[in-house]
């Protein structure tokens, strides 16, 4: 209401002058104003006719084609410094002057200029286009889902300073046919930014979300990305016994075995400046399993192999046969003894991956006569003979699109079709609560790194934050303007990350709910994230092949990865040590990336006050075929040797 100048608030003076209450009452039911006071308003009448007559100019169908055409010769003969930043304001201008040729009822005159404009658009808004041409009368406005965004939200362009002051000069020549200064008034929200304009590469390195880039405000919120200072180290102290019986049988090498241990030590208890206070979120205590689980994994990891350029990685590949189009997404647990596997016919499968049988449960009565004192009551609940290599789990009414394991290999949690997430027990194989939430389809589910908490995100275009005990969710992340395809915690758990249709990459704060980062530069849909070793680098890969690294301090992308994935990324995973970056696609290939590489190339265009992405080969280590396994999962042990599953497909 801040805009006197309207034509609803010249309509109503004039209702107001010429004493038609009735009308004027239902106009503001209407446009929803209520009571609100408008004897301020004093309007002169020469400026009354001028908007009335602008108005009038808007109805007219022909105006439209004309002044797109100016804008455009505009944008071309602008100075190369603003030239490519103003040419982001051609497509929201292009989709609001078809939109209003349909409001006013110009049906003919709207196919005409979508047919001879439409194709001049970026090829990344073209799909989006599509759904905006099935749009042929205000009527069915309001079922589209491209026409009701656009209509109900602005269109965000970043601008340099002498951008936009020839953007201001040109609108002034143009009072005559205020079409193009509405358009912007209403549906654009302009970002003006100091110092020079950008180049193409780095305009296109932003461009390609639902409602153009991200603003820069909504990536100034401070973000934790540091480690916690794990309260788990204390953890070795407690597991010499068993390290002493390892010394035992080789007593060759309990020398070598310390050393590493005590150089492992003294590595963790530094404190990283940009992590959050450790009691930021509440973490679970650990149980005593959990601790030995804990310590086995740091011993394993003073045995882990560092990888690089010259050593790189050996693959273990895992073929799900006569499954092409049944087995939708897979999982293997932190300590790569088990594998999950979610199916099309909403059952979810769990295989050994070691020699280790998976046990059943005792029956009811045999439990009864165990002592529930014991130390090692659960070995005692498991029954001896019923060993076997796979289980399945029944539960799901519809396809199952993800499954993960807990950090402790004790729970696994489901989504699926039925917008359910279930979480099974490992112990007894069943399933132990229904979360109910989303109202649609559940894409994604992802366990924190310290367990206890979960998040899930699905076609109700939310994200959901969980924990084990609680039915409801503790937080609900809305701001997406279409599915929310992938989730991803941060290390720390403080943050989740949520990948969209919309093309746009989110970080989300677990303690207030609160939206810190939005991260634009995708031009297709986002299927997978995964969070670099440190905390600070988020990778992202995308429907059409491409991986972008995003400095989660600022929320720009650092690097876009060269395109040689021709397929949607599935899958991407950091080796342990966070020297590499494995990308698996639907090609039927994984890619090893070099990212010490790309994190210094990051860093030297930091200084250098560069954003554009680097598009280096070099980048690129290795790429491997499988004979024809679309990638569903890319794991790294904890000695960092690259597991991988997919599922063979015979049919292409």
């Amino acid at each position: 209401m801040g805009e006197k100048s309207t034509p609803l608030l010249a309509v109503l003076q004039l209702l107001k002058k010429y004493n038609l209450k009735g009308t004027e009452e239902i106009l503001r039911k209407e446009a929803n104003l209520g009571d609100t006071d408008f004897d301020g308003l004093d309007l002169q009448e020469v400026e009354i006719a001028s908007i009335l007559s602008a108005h009038h100019t808007e109805s007219d169908p022909f105006t439209y084609e004309h002044a797109y055409d100016t804008l455009k010769k505009f944008v071309e003969n602008s100075m190369d410094i603003c030239k490519y930043e103003l040419s982001t304001l051609l497509y929201p201008v292009f989709v609001h002057m078809y939109l209003s040729l349909i409001l006013y009822d110009h049906h003919e005159h709207a196919s005409k200029y979508l047919e001879k404009f439409g194709a001049e658009q970026e090829e990344f808004y073209q799909d989006d286009l599509k759904q905006l041409s099935n749009v042929k009368s205000k009527e069915k406005i309001k079922g589209n889902e491209i026409a009701e965004i656009y209509s109900t939200n602005k269109f965000e362009v970043q601008l340099s300073r002498d951008a936009s002051s020839q953007l201001k000069r040109f609108l002034q020549e143009q009072k005559s046919s205020p079409v193009i200064i509405n358009i912007i008034n209403n549906h654009i929200q302009i970002d003006v930014h100091d110092g020079p304009g950008r180049t193409q590469a780095q305009v296109r390195s932003t461009a390609g979300g639902l409602l153009g880039e991200a603003s820069r405000n909504e990536n100034r919120t401070k973000v934790y990305y540091g480690l916690l200072k794990e309260p788990f180290i204390e953890v070795l102290a407690t597991t010499p016994p068993e390290d002493e019986e390892e010394v035992e049988e080789t007593p060759d090498k309990p020398k070598k075995k310390k050393a590493k241990k005590d150089h492992f030590l003294m590595k963790k208890p530094k404190v990283d400046p940009n992590a959050p206070p450790t009691d930021r979120i509440p973490l679970p205590e650990l149980k005593e399993t959990d601790k030995m689980e804990k310590g086995k994994a740091l011993r394993e990891a003073s045995k882990r192999v560092q990888l690089g350029p010259e050593t790189l990685p050996s693959i273990c590949f895992y073929t799900l046969l006569n499954s092409g189009h049944t087995a939708l997404c897979a999982d293997i647990c932190d300590d790569s003894t088990l594998m999950a596997v979610g199916f099309s016919n909403s059952i979810v499968k769990v295989w050994t991956l070691t020699t280790v049988r998976l046990r059943g449960m005792k029956s009811v009565d045999k439990l009864q006569d165990i002592d529930r004192e014991a130390g090692d009551v659960l070995v005692r609940m498991m029954e001896e003979k019923d060993r076997d290599t796979c289980r399945t789990l029944f539960g799901h009414s519809g396809p199952v699109y993800k499954v993960g394991f807990d950090p402790f290999k004790n729970l696994l949690l489901s989504c699926s079709e039925d917008a359910t997430v279930r979480l099974w027990s490992l112990q007894c194989w069943t399933c132990l609560v229904v979360y109910r939430g989303h109202m649609w389809p559940v894409w994604d589910v992802k366990w924190s790194p310290h367990g206890h908490y979960f998040v899930s995100s699905g076609h109700d275009r939310t994200a959901r934050l969980w924990a084990t005990e609680h039915h409801q969710p503790l937080r609900i992340f809305a701001g997406h303007l279409s599915d929310v395809d992938c989730v991803q915690f941060h290390p720390n758990s403080n943050y989740v990350a949520t990948g969209s249709s919309d093309r746009t990459v989110r970080l989300w704060d677990c303690l207030t709910g609160a939206q810190v980062r939005t991260m634009t530069g995708h031009k297709r849909t986002i299927f997978t994230l995964s969070f670099s070793v440190c905390g600070r680098w988020l990778a992202s890969g995308g429907g059409g092949g491409e991986i972008i690294i995003w400095d989660i301090s600022t929320g720009a992308p650092t690097a876009a990865l060269p395109l040689f994935h021709n397929a949607p990324i599935t899958t991407l995973a950091f080796s342990r040590d966070g020297a590499l970056l494995s990308s698996g696609s639907l090609d039927c290939t994984i890619k090893l990336w070099d990212f010490v590489a790309i994190s210094d190339d990051s860093a030297n265009d930091e200084n250098n006050s560069n954003t554009s992405p680097t598009k280096e080969e070099k980048f690129l280590l290795r790429s491997f075929a499988t004979k024809n396994s679309p990638l569903k999962n890319l794991h790294f042990t904890r000695r960092n040797l690259l597991l991988a599953v997919g599922s063979y497909d015979g049919s292409s």
